[in-house]
């Protein structure tokens, strides 16, 4: 059972819950609280004391935060140092770990992909890194392992940088936040709501984290009730829950577009430092005696089930003994969903043919990466697949370990001999199952996944060359069950099994034979390894007076991810090429954005280069004769294009998805609302517009939109802009929003983005 509360709530000891309604003085009295104020009741969380602990604004309404340590991944890391190089770098000043998990494999391009890594490899001993080299761990598996700590902050450039059961508040954003925090600045946010997920009653044998995470996200993605907020984790269910398990409901917060989360911490925890050789960053969280919360979810965890998470969202979530008695009812509602996400009349996803004699067909099982690949959750796999088959038919099985040091520790108890007697694969750490580069079905293929997100094409299949597949995600407790099936639909209740618990060694030999850690032994006389797919950013003008702007995109889905703004899969190996990847960008959403953005695009270069950008485009002449009483011209007047999209930016944080636009000649987005707080920094931190328009549609594709004075806008402080449709020689006036800008992302904005800003200011 979930219930959301519709009030906040004052929370007792960590215990006892009291709504914030008419009668909540005459509660707090029978409780002896006679003298309480909400403000300073919500300076006793947990997540409160971490935040004051690293904000160094002196405002705790305006936070600015200094973190303890960062990570960043392969297609992340290149982008993110030739950022801070552009801007002045001259070393890393906190512990900087670059892993090798997504590109691991190299199998696309070439060597560019190694090249990235022995980039990366250089980088760390230049400026004094954390280097973890391929194959050894997925990102967040070595964060957890080797650099969380009880207290911390920690920013990662991945969207799944949650390591709140361990009790740091950990954020994931686009790499211009860590370029920053490479430069000594500061993560600026307000300060964050905190709501209370209350977590009580013991799950079921064979209820797994992943049901649990899907069941929360489920209750809270739609209606928004954690967005951009920190879940703080608290209640006497966590008691009934081992370390690995609250890792893996804890990771899945990202999926309800929370900023971070945390939990409290307790004997389990200290234990689990104790194992890893780290006790001293162990300490005991709890909020304080009498806390507030700005919303509660309270989740008794004795009633929830084995849940699926069907194509094309984590919320997307059903019981899967709900499902399996009414499969064709649902499918055909999931079919539906599909049809209207991809908006392909050519492609179809046919989850009804998936039926047997009654029963539903899975053609692929994956337990892997930062949610599914921990040891608890593979070594129960194991034991619902000892002595079993998944058998010699279309259903396959594959099993990726999150660490060399789970690996190893799976090896030595005898879990992965079991797994392989039953026909199952098993693999190294990477992440490509939850970005689609790894374990791609067939056409029309179906695949259940202990991973992070099933967003169309996240298991590798290309819509818009006609192929498509699906992804549900599922807990590895239920996969294993399905594979005992032969890959029929069977949730882990349904199975009788011993599940043995082995305890878990850590062993970190393989760390200390293969990880470069550099930190504090900058070596400036290292030449970075520049293979011929790393390029450097194109150099981008500072915002104009005024924008002449064209619409490349004019996108009406209730959400467009990040996954869909630039696809990954094999276009993650050109992410060090700022160009090379832009070619992707919008490719299976909109394949005509590209050419439409760079066609306009060849207007700015003759502007910026003194020629006549007439030349290149007629309309635009005439554009600007219509807008001519507002003494724009092409001295002051900037000249791109602009997407607009209902609620853009769900899902990853990579920054591509707004860069790419920039370097096409992007200025601007135009939405009813940004699905994530990180999207809109990206937006920021490349110069472009994360403007506001929530009324009807009023322009086309390639119509010019013109902008008078936004650049006075931005520096007067401005939450309203005018703008207007330029057509057939006429004028539309529309008003545009844009929500509070700090000083300093003014700034950022004016200068053109990120990089010019700190060279210009360094």
């Amino acid at each position: 059972m979930i219930e959301l509360y519709s009030t906040g709530a004052y929370v007792i000891n960590g215990k006892e819950i009291i709504s914030d309604d008419n009668m909540v003085s005459d509660k707090l009295k029978k409780h002896g609280i006679n003298d309480v104020s909400k403000e300073s009741a919500r300076k006793n969380t947990i997540a409160y004391d971490i935040l004051s602990n690293h904000n160094v604004s002196g405002d705790m309404e305006n936070l600015k935060i200094k973190f303890d340590c960062m990570a960043s991944h392969d297609i992340t890391y290149v982008g993110i140092i030739q950022t801070a190089r552009a801007s002045g770098l001259e070393k890393f000043p906190i512990p900087y770990v670059l892993t090798n998990c997504h590109n691991s494999l190299c199998a696309v391009g070439g060597t560019i992909n190694e090249d990235d890594h022995m980039f990366g490899l250089s980088a760390a001993k230049k400026y004094g890194g954390i280097y973890v080299p391929a194959h050894q761990a997925v990102i967040h598996q070595f964060m957890r392992e080797m650099m969380s700590g009880c207290g911390k902050m920690i920013l990662g450039s991945d969207s799944h940088t949650r390591y709140g059961a361990l009790g740091t508040m950990a954020i994931g954003e686009g790499g211009g936040e860590l370029a920053k925090q490479l430069l000594e600045k500061t993560y600026d946010v307000k300060c964050p709501e905190v709501i209370g997920i209350y977590l009580t009653g013991k799950p079921m044998k064979g209820v797994g984290p992943q049901d649990i995470a899907l069941s929360i996200i489920g209750a809270v993605f739609n209606n928004g009730y954690v967005k951009n907020k920190v879940m703080e984790f608290i209640g006497d269910g966590i008691d009934n829950l081992d370390v690995e398990y609250r890792n893996g409901i804890d990771v899945m917060t990202t999926e309800t577009t929370c900023l971070s989360s945390v939990w409290r911490t307790d004997s389990k925890v200290k234990d689990y430092y104790e194992a890893h050789g780290r006790i001293n960053d162990f300490k005991e969280l709890n909020p304080k005696e009498i806390a507030y919360y700005d919303g509660i979810v309270y989740v008794d965890m004795s009633d929830i089930k084995p849940m699926i998470a069907m194509p094309f969202h984590p919320s997307n979530v059903y019981e899967i003994d709900e499902l399996n008695k009414n499969l064709y009812d649902i499918l055909d509602e999931v079919e539906k969903k599909c049809a209207k996400q991809i908006e392909n009349p050519n492609i179809k996803v046919n989850l009804k043919d998936k039926v047997i004699n009654g029963k539903l067909y899975i053609d692929q099982g994956v337990i892997a990466g930062c949610a599914g690949g921990t040891f608890d959750n593979i070594a129960d796999a194991a034991d619902i697949l000892n002595g079993q088959s998944i058998g010699a038919d279309d259903f396959a099985l594959s099993v990726y370990p999150s660490s060399q040091p789970t690996f190893m520790a799976l090896v030595e108890n005898g879990a992965i001999a079991k797994l392989m007697a039953a026909g199952a694969t098993i693999r190294s750490a990477f992440c490509g199952p939850c970005f689609g580069a790894g374990d791609v079905p067939s056409n029309n293929g179906f695949s259940i996944r202990h991973s992070t997100r099933n967003f169309p094409n996240r298991e590798g299949s290309k819509p818009g060359n006609g192929q498509i597949a699906s992804v549900a995600l599922m807990d590895a407790r239920s996969i294993a069950a399905t594979a005992v099936n032969k890959g029929f639909l069977t949730s882990a209740l349904d199975i009788d099994v011993n599940f043995t618990k082995p305890k878990y060694f850590f062993n970190k030999t393989v760390y200390e034979n293969r990880v470069y850690n550099g930190f504090g032994k900058a070596d400036n006389s290292v030449e970075l390894k520049l293979g011929p797919n790393i390029t450097d950013w194109p150099k981008m003008s500072s915002l104009t007076e005024n924008l002449m702007l064209r619409a490349a995109s004019v996108i009406t889905d209730p959400v467009t991810t990040t996954d869909e703004l630039i696809p990954s899969g094999e276009t993650s190996s050109y992410r060090s090429n700022p160009l090379g990847l832009a070619e992707f960008t919008l490719s299976r959403k909109d394949p005509m954005y590209v050419k439409r953005a760079k066609d306009i695009q060849l207007a700015e270069k003759a502007r910026i280069s003194g020629k006549n950008p007439f030349e290149i485009n007629e309309q635009l002449e005439k554009a600007f004769k219509t807008v001519s009483k507002f003494n724009a011209d092409i001295t002051n007047t900037g000249i791109g294009s602009f997407i607009y999209a209902i609620k853009p930016g769900d899902g990853s944080a990579r920054e591509q998805a707004a860069s790419c636009q920039k370097v096409l000649g992007g200025w601007a987005n135009f939405a009813e609302e940004y699905a994530t707080k990180r999207y809109r920094s990206n937006l920021i931190n490349w110069g472009m517009l994360p403007f506001i328009y929530k009324g009807e549609i009023i322009f086309n594709v390639d119509d010019f939109i013109f902008i008078p004075n936004v650049a006075e806008g931005i520096r007067n402080k401005n939450s309203v802009f005018k703008a207007y449709v330029v057509k057939n020689d006429d004028l539309k006036e529309f008003e545009i929003e844009m929500a509070e800008l700090t000083d300093d992302e003014r700034k950022i904005i004016l200068s053109g983005c990120l990089i010019n800003y700190y060279r210009d200011n360094k």
